[in-house]
C-alpha cells in the first residue's frame, strides 16, 4: 500500500507541476486580452485562471509538505495539509464567483464596448490550455481532494472559456454587449454549487466526520457479527486525508474466547478486506471498560 500511495503522489505532483506551468503562462495573456477587449466574461475567466494558478501552487505545496515524515509533534505526519489546500481552493472560488456576479450586475445597467475578435481569440487559447490541464489532472482527482480541488478549478475555467467563446460570437454578429454580462453570471452560478460540494467534503475531513465512501452502519454490523464478539462501543471512523481512512473501536468478547489477539487480528483483516480500512485499532475487552458509558468515549475515566 505504501508503494501504491507513493506512486500516486508522484503522479499527482508531476501532473500538477505541468498544469501550473501551462496556466501560469497563459494567465498573463488572458488578463491583457480581457483589458484590451473590455470583456467582463473574459476577465472573469482570467480571474478563474488566476485562482487555478494559485490553487495548483497550493496543491503542489501541500504535496511537498505532506511528504515530510511524522515527528514527535505531528505523529500522523503532515498529510492534512492536502485538505487545508482544498479548503483554501474552495474559498478562493467563492470569492471569485461572488465578485463576478457583482461586476456583472453593475455592468448590466451600463454595458461596456466589447472587442469580440480579441475576446474570441484569447478565450479559444484559454480553452486549449484548460483542456490540457484537465487531462493532466483527471487521473488523480478521484484519489485526492487536493487534486480534485485543482481539477474543479480548471474544469470551471474550461466552462468559462466555452461561455466566452459563445458570447464573443454572439456579440460579433448581433452587437448585443449585454450577453457578456449574462455569460459571466452563468459562469459564477455554475461554479458555486460545485465549490460548495468541495468545501463540504473538505470540512467533513477536518471535522473528522465519517468519510462519504464508508457505510458506517455496515461497518458496525460486520464488527458485531464477528465470531467471538458480544458487543462493541466507542466506534470511530474518520479520514486523515483523502483515501487515508482510520478506525478505532472497543469490542467486548464472548465468554468462550481465550486469547484476545486472534480476535483483534480477524477483525482488522475483515475491515481491510471488506471496507478497505487498513489503519484500524481494535481493543478487545472481556468486560466493557469505563468508556462504554460515554457515547463518544471522551468521558472521565473513573478511579483516575
Amino acid at each position: 500500500m505504501a508503494h501504491e500511495h507513493a506512486h500516486a503522489t508522484g503522479g499527482n505532483e508531476k501532473a500538477l507541476r505541468w498544469a501550473l506551468l501551462l496556466t501560469s503562462a497563459y494567465l498573463v495573456a488572458e488578463v491583457v486580452g480581457g483589458l484590451v477587449s473590455g470583456s467582463l466574461a473574459l476577465l472573469s475567466d482570467a480571474a478563474h485562471m488566476f485562482t487555478d494558478t494559485v490553487a495548483l501552487a497550493i496543491s503542489l505545496a501541500a504535496i511537498w509538505i505532506g511528504k515530510r515524515p511524522a515527528d514527535r509533534r505531528r505523529t500522523f505526519g503532515y498529510y492534512r495539509f492536502e485538505i487545508l489546500a482544498a479548503v483554501l481552493n474552495a474559498v478562493l472560488l467563492f470569492f471569485v464567483a461572488i465578485y463576478v456576479l457583482y461586476e456583472a450586475y453593475r455592468r448590466i445597467s451600463a454595458p461596456a464596448e466589447i472587442q469580440s475578435t480579441t475576446m474570441l481569440l484569447v478565450a479559444a487559447g484559454g480553452l486549449v490550455v484548460n483542456l490540457i490541464g484537465m487531462r493532466l489532472l483527471a487521473s488523480g482527482k478521484d484519489r485526492s481532494l487536493n487534486v480534485k480541488g485543482a481539477y474543479l478549478e480548471v474544469w470551471a475555467d474550461m466552462l468559462g472559456s466555452i461561455g466566452v467563446i459563445v458570447g464573443a460570437i454572439v456579440i460579433r454578429y448581433t452587437g448585443w454587449g449585454w450577453v457578456d454580462s449574462v455569460i459571466a453570471v452563468a459562469i459564477g452560478l455554475w461554479v458555486l454549487p460545485r465549490t460548495w460540494r468541495l468545501l463540504r467534503e473538505s470540512l467533513n475531513v477536518l471535522l473528522e466526520g465519517v468519510p462519504d465512501e464508508v457505510d458506517l452502519p455496515a461497518v458496525e454490523s460486520a464488527l458485531r457479527g464477528g465470531e467471538g464478539v458480544a458487543s462493541l462501543h466507542d466506534l470511530h471512523v474518520w479520514a486523515l486525508s483523502s483515501g487515508k481512512v482510520s478506525l478505532s473501536v472497543h469490542v467486548v468478547c464472548t465468554p468462550e474466547v481465550g486469547d484476545l489477539a486472534p480476535l483483534t487480528q480477524r477483525l482488522r483483516a475483515m475491515l481491510a478486506e471488506r471496507f478497505d480500512i487498513h489503519h484500524s485499532t481494535v481493543q478487545a475487552e472481556r468486560v466493557p471498560c469505563e468508556q462504554a458509558a460515554d457515547t463518544h468515549g471522551f468521558g472521565a475515566v473513573k478511579g483516575r
